[in-house]
């Protein structure tokens, strides 16, 4: 796999072939998404053989279906996870400061941690296009 620096997220490039199942690709250049499944076909007589793939968005969870040929690159995002500490809480948003770098910025709660989380704990989270997402509590 060849890794790309771009000027938004860092990703790498891998062949069709190469996914599996639960990998994470970048789908039309500006989606995150999950696979979710996967199937190659057999080459024809006069074709290249063709992946079918289903993936779920990371951060939307809407569903999208692509079929590509097994040859074909794709991108595969280099997703960092990181340790941060909640400054604040309001609305469903959380304040959070990197406990490496000291930003702060905002990112919205999960469902299932809101009754869980409190000032002064610490979370992990995921960049993702610029788009910061808890992931859970440390």
């Amino acid at each position: 796999m060849l890794k790309i620096a771009n000027r938004d997220m860092d990703f790498k490039v891998a062949g069709i072939n190469e996914l599996r199942k639960g990998d994470t690709i970048l789908v039309d250049d500006q989606f995150i998404c999950k696979i979710t499944d996967i199937a190659l076909s057999a080459p024809g007589k006069h074709g290249h053989a063709k992946a079918r793939v289903e993936a779920v968005g990371v951060i939307d969870g809407k569903k999208r279906v692509f079929v590509m040929s097994a040859e074909d690159r794709a991108k595969i995002p280099i997703i960092e996870k990181r340790i941060a500490q909640v400054i604040s809480l309001n609305d469903g948003k959380a304040q959070l400061m990197d406990m490496e770098s000291y930003e702060v910025f905002d990112a919205d709660i999960p469902d299932e941690l809101k009754d869980k989380m409190k000032e002064g704990a610490q979370v992990t989270y995921s960049d993702l296009m610029g788009q910061k997402l808890i992931k859970g509590m440390k």
